[in-house]
């Protein structure tokens, strides 16, 4: 039982850790602040977590492992080549929805990794990266997708979601499933009728 309370707590660090990581940025935001925001003393933190650079990492490899699982399990269906990579786009967006500032850190903070950790976290981006590479050049090749520069392809589609995580809050005007719906169209169809 006590197990469980510690692996709520270190979870309920890591989450305000985004938040604030996201507002300050991680060089920004002291583990007082981060205290303050969990409601222990800094001290009692060190109970849950090792360090500062141990929630960094923590947040980074969760983002950086859920597009690697998404990206492996969109590659094992069956589904058209266009059906990946629009289900690879729904889930990417999800989970900037779902959990934005942690994307957010490891979008703008994982250059404060150190050593092992950030090698180890640039390669799984490279990797996410080769695998949505792949699956838009089976597209194009056979014959789903435009026949476009693959990398500019992708570094189109990876920038065009990333503005989500920064963006969108609930009340925006839009719901999360039409902003979803929005993204797929333009990026998949394009604006012109």
């Amino acid at each position: 039982m006590a197990k469980r309370g510690k692996v709520n707590q270190r979870q309920r660090i890591l989450e305000e850790a985004a938040k604030l990581f996201k507002e300050k940025g991680f060089a920004g935001t002291s583990m007082r602040d981060l205290g303050g925001e969990v409601g222990m003393e800094a001290a009692s933190m060190y109970n849950h977590i090792k360090s500062k650079d141990e929630i960094l990492e923590s947040i980074c490899f969760y983002v950086s492992d859920t597009y690697i699982a998404q990206l492996a399990e969109v590659k094992q269906t069956e589904a058209s080549y266009t059906e990946k990579v629009e289900s690879l786009l729904r889930r990417h967006v999800h989970l900037m929805l779902e959990d934005g500032a942690a994307v957010s850190v490891a979008n703008n903070d994982w250059k404060y990794l150190t050593g092992d950790k950030l090698t180890a976290f640039k390669e799984a981006r490279k990797s996410y990266e080769q695998g949505f590479a792949t699956l838009l050049e089976q597209g194009i090749a056979a014959g789903e997708l435009h026949p476009v520069n693959v990398s500019v392809a992708l570094f189109t589609i990876l920038s065009a979601v990333r503005w989500v995580e920064l963006w969108y809050y609930p009340g925006r005007g839009i719901s999360a499933e039409e902003l979803e719906q929005n993204i797929i169209t333009i990026l998949l169809n394009g604006l012109a009728k």
